[in-house]
């Protein structure tokens, strides 16, 4: 048999030396791959460049996972590449991309880098959240977890995000790595808006939104350091009835509940705001239906007035507001936990859950006025109307 094995070798050896010297190939390509694809999964390999030795490596080496009780460090590539082969390779491949940048300089400087950080980070962000945070689970895992030794404070955020199905990016943003500023994403939206709101041309006729608290008139001022009427909060509509250069005569809609006339209200019975009137404007406002709520037995009244405001601060394109909102709810929510679904409360309730939650943020009055609004227009019972 042997002998038959060895004669058809001899007569085939061409195809036999070719076979074995691809098997050989085969095997030292495949190893010289994995032990490239080792290689560049070091410690030494990642800060070889100085944008990240100089930057990222320098802000990990004062986090826990760098140093700590235990002695386990996990390294860059713990967290930013994935174990699975398949997966490994795919994430190797974007990598290419990174070395473009790096050829192009795109943050060879410390204010390239600053200016970049929160697009950068937002990348790998959204990359944990779509694979369920798929490399922290390399080390942490729900099951693992001894929940009575942990903080109490600690273990009931946890249980309740495993409850809930979030994952850990959600909450821990900042644990490698320092937080970007997150204001700066609304905030440039907000100057985009603005500078378009300054080249609009206003028609009658148009409908548009505030940016931010603007004055009104009952008359036509002379200036707009006369005293004003009354004041429009933020993304509220109006109506354009006339222009007269940069004035324009508007007219609002809302509600007013009795005893507070001097609030206008977006939605009856639901405490979002429109419009604070003086008593002079209060007088002017031109009242339709009236009803009753059958829950707090409150009589709500229909009310529109006509007023002369400025046209600067003012936009036409409720997509980018509403996008302008969005960013504000994500940077200012989502910075320490999951966003909670605007749904989840009712449009008053989330006044008193912003109110408890304002300590924690970094907005303004006057963001934070729009924050409210946006999303009680959102709640559970206003059905994301706007």
């Amino acid at each position: 048999m042997l002998r038959k094995v060895f004669e058809a070798i001899r007569r085939h050896r061409v195809f036999a030396l070719t076979g074995l010297a691809g098997a050989v190939l085969g095997v030292i390509g495949w190893g010289a791959f994995n032990t490239a694809m080792d290689a560049s999964n070091l410690l030494s390999f990642c800060i070889s460049c100085h944008e990240m030795r100089n930057h990222a490596f320098e802000e990990y080496k004062k986090t826990i996972h760098y140093s700590n009780p235990s002695g386990v460090r996990a390294i860059c590539s713990d967290c930013h590449v994935p174990k699975q082969w398949g997966h490994k390779v795919v994430r190797k491949i974007q990598a290419t991309n990174e070395l473009w940048h790096k050829i192009t300089g795109s943050i060879d400087t410390p204010e390239k880098y600053e200016a970049a950080r929160l697009a950068m980070a937002r990348r790998v962000w959204d990359d944990m959240k779509r694979t369920d945070s798929r490399e922290c689970r390399n080390c942490h895992s729900y099951d693992a977890m001894d929940f009575a030794h942990q903080k109490p404070k600690a273990a009931e955020q946890m249980a309740k995000g495993r409850k809930e199905g979030q994952t850990c990016i959600d909450c821990h943003k900042g644990v490698a790595h320092k937080m970007p500023d997150m204001t700066t994403g609304y905030k440039a939206m907000f100057d985009q808006l603005a500078a378009a709101g300054a080249a609009l041309s206003p028609k009658p006729g148009d409908r548009l939104f505030t940016l931010a608290t603007k004055n009104l008139w009952l008359a036509r001022p002379s200036a707009e350091s006369a005293t004003a009427d009354g004041r429009l909060l933020a993304a509220s509509e109006v109506e354009v009835l006339a222009r007269d250069g940069d004035w324009l005569q508007a007219r609002i809609a809302g509600w007013q509940q009795e005893g507070a006339e001097r609030v206008l209200y977006a939605m009856q019975g639901k405490r979002i705001l429109v419009a604070a009137l003086g008593s002079d404007a209060v007088e002017k406002v031109a009242r339709g239906r009236a009803m009753t709520d059958p829950d707090t037995d409150q009589k709500w009244t229909e009310g529109a007035l006509t007023f002369w405001t400025t046209r600067a601060g003012l936009t036409v394109d409720r997509a980018s507001l509403d996008a302008y909102g969005a960013e504000m709810f994500n940077a200012s929510c989502g910075l320490c936990h999951a966003p909670t679904p605007t749904g989840h409360y009712l449009a008053n309730q989330w006044i008193g859950v912003l109110n408890a939650m304002k300590r924690f943020i970094s907005l303004d009055d006057e963001q934070y006025r729009f924050l409210q609004k946006w999303v009680q227009m959102r709640a559970q019972d206003t059905g994301g109307a706007h």
